[in-house]
């Protein structure tokens, strides 16, 4: 998962960061309301911890703007030296999901985090995924439209799977490539991104996502992708 963290203590981010890589996650590190908010107007994270005190705002605002300009339901840990009843109900009333009170413990603050996205991701296990006429074997990594085999590699298949199960979400760039490539390719930057266009294009062609099949996976100019059902809500088989 991709995390974004805001605090202008520097030591308090690392000792964050370090805590949210060993326990696998992609964290981005951000001193000023500003810059954190600049970035979530281009870019996605699947969870949000954030300071109260900011050099430029507090901590309540940026929720507030988070919520009224972010489409998505990302949730939000405050981590703060504010203990008091007044500050937790001002910010679980901004919006914010959880509270955390500094000095920060590291299991409690890996417990939080796991809870969190457990709550709002719940964990994709193997099996039968079914949207529409696209049919996906997890277990096996392949991928049928209406009943016609289809042959994907191993990247592929990820990416198209990953596609589905946010459908109708605006996915960056970034978010993508942290996602599926980066924990596997941590250099050449330049080369996941041509990567990501070539199996994009690829994925796109290989599935037929096209409006007449109910699907349509479009490109957002200087944003990322999105894959769009034209169709019913999603079925999901167990």
């Amino acid at each position: 998962m991709r995390v974004a963290t805001l605090d202008d203590d520097q030591d308090q981010l690392e000792l964050t960061k370090y805590t949210l890589k060993a326990i696998g996650h992609e964290c981005h590190t951000f001193t000023t309301g500003k810059d954190l908010t600049r970035h979530l107007s281009r870019d996605n994270f699947d969870l949000i911890i954030l300071d109260w005190n900011l050099p430029d705002t507090r901590g309540p605002e940026v929720v507030k703007w988070i919520r009224s300009y972010v489409k998505e339901r990302v949730p939000i840990l405050f981590l703060t030296v504010r203990d008091d009843e007044a500050a937790i109900v001002e910010g679980l009333s901004a919006g914010a999901d959880d509270f955390m009170v500094k000095p920060m413990r590291i299991g409690e603050l890996t417990a939080r985090v796991t809870a969190l996205l457990r709550r709002v991701y719940p964990k994709q296990t193997a099996g039968e995924k079914k949207w529409g006429i696209y049919y996906f074997n997890a277990a096996t990594c392949t991928v049928e439209i209406d009943g016609e085999p289809v042959v994907l590699k191993q990247k592929e298949f990820e990416l198209a799977l990953f596609l589905f199960r946010n459908m109708g979400r605006l996915l960056s760039r970034q978010y993508l490539l942290d996602s599926l490539w980066t924990a596997t390719n941590p250099t050449g930057t330049d080369l996941m991104s041509r990567s990501l266009d070539t199996h994009i294009s690829r994925v796109r062609n290989l599935l037929r996502l096209r409006p007449e099949n109910g699907y349509k996976l479009s490109s957002v100019y200087g944003q990322g992708y999105r894959l769009e059902t034209l169709v019913e809500e999603s079925r999901e088989l167990s």
